[in-house]
């Protein structure tokens, strides 16, 4: 794992290095908001709230829009509510956020409660050359609520509290140049529950890119995540389950408004949480089993 952080951060201070003005006749820099929310579609930013205010949104991801699960017979998929989030996102200091979401959940999984913790280290400034990149950390707690299954071997086959929580660790670090905006989220997963020759513990790399359409509407955001799992865990799958596992890759449209953002989203990833969709994306974009989604995101001042 250490690694892949390594790597990951190294990327990011070497294209910052290379981008770098070294001009010394520059203006006191001012802050850089490298994404305009919290997530773009899968993956979370280092953007924050702010202190005394409260960003709340809402995530609803549909059916799939094409393939034998889609189509016309349930309308492209808006016939399903497969999974959708309420959350949270509190200000409680200048550069931390605290999170408190639920989350219908889209498998065997359901019922998710989430607290979460982000921490921005570091932001990116203009003109100044020690504050190259934004960078923050993420951490949460999902707990699963639902009925326990009384069948053994099951994703919900819960025995006791430790087996229904699972646990995200994020690094971000992004960078805008100029009106372009890159980020990488080393990600590591650990699940307190998983079934026979499944993995507790695992790793991916995500990033994400926005690309301006129209200066201040309108933004075109893609995120991916490449999970890395075990050579036995996909072919025990594969055998046991008549499952393969993907990647998860979002492609969203991000509308910019006066009083709040909406974002039109297609992702192959059923559920919202990280704590789900990096461990169980099985469906594909090249067998149409990808999905609509929408996110609408709005910020209210709690206290001055």
């Amino acid at each position: 794992m250490k690694k892949y952080f390594a790597l990951a951060t190294g990327i990011f201070m070497l294209i910052s290095a290379t981008a770098q003005d070294n001009s010394t006749k520059k203006k006191e820099g001012k802050p850089v908001r490298v994404f305009n929310s919290g997530k773009t579609i899968n993956a979370r930013t280092p953007e924050v709230t702010g202190k005394g205010k409260m960003d709340f949104n809402v995530s609803h991801n549909f059916g799939d829009l094409a393939g034998s699960n889609g189509g016309i017979k349930r309308f492209f998929g808006l016939d399903n509510a497969a999974d959708i989030r309420i959350g949270f996102h509190i200000g409680v200091g200048k550069h931390t956020d605290l999170v408190i979401a639920r989350d219908k959940g889209a498998s065997l999984v359901q019922q998710i409660y989430e607290i979460g913790i982000k921490q921005q280290l570091m932001q990116q400034m203009e003109n100044d050359p020690s504050r190259p990149m934004s960078i923050a950390v993420y951490f949460n707690n999902a707990i699963s609520a639902v009925k326990k299954n009384n069948f053994p071997d099951q994703d919900n086959s819960f025995e006791n509290l430790g087996d229904r929580t699972s646990n995200v660790l994020q690094l971000i670090l992004a960078k805008r140049f100029g009106n372009v905006s890159l980020q990488l989220n080393p990600t590591y997963l650990t699940r307190g529950h998983a079934i026979s020759n499944d993995q507790k513990n695992l790793f991916a790399l995500g990033g994400a890119v926005k690309l301006p359409l129209v200066a201040n509407r309108l933004n075109l955001v893609v995120d991916y995540f490449k999970v890395f799992r075990n050579q036995a865990s996909k072919d025990s799958f594969s055998v046991n389950n008549n499952l393969k596992f993907f990647n998860p890759l979002g492609i969203g449209f991000e509308v910019l408004t006066s009083g709040h953002i909406f974002r039109l989203n297609f992702t192959n990833a059923t559920e919202i949480l990280e704590n789900r969709f990096i461990p169980r994306t099985i469906t594909s974009w090249d067998k149409g089993q990808f999905r609509w989604g929408f996110t609408i995101s709005r910020t209210f001042t709690l206290w001055r």
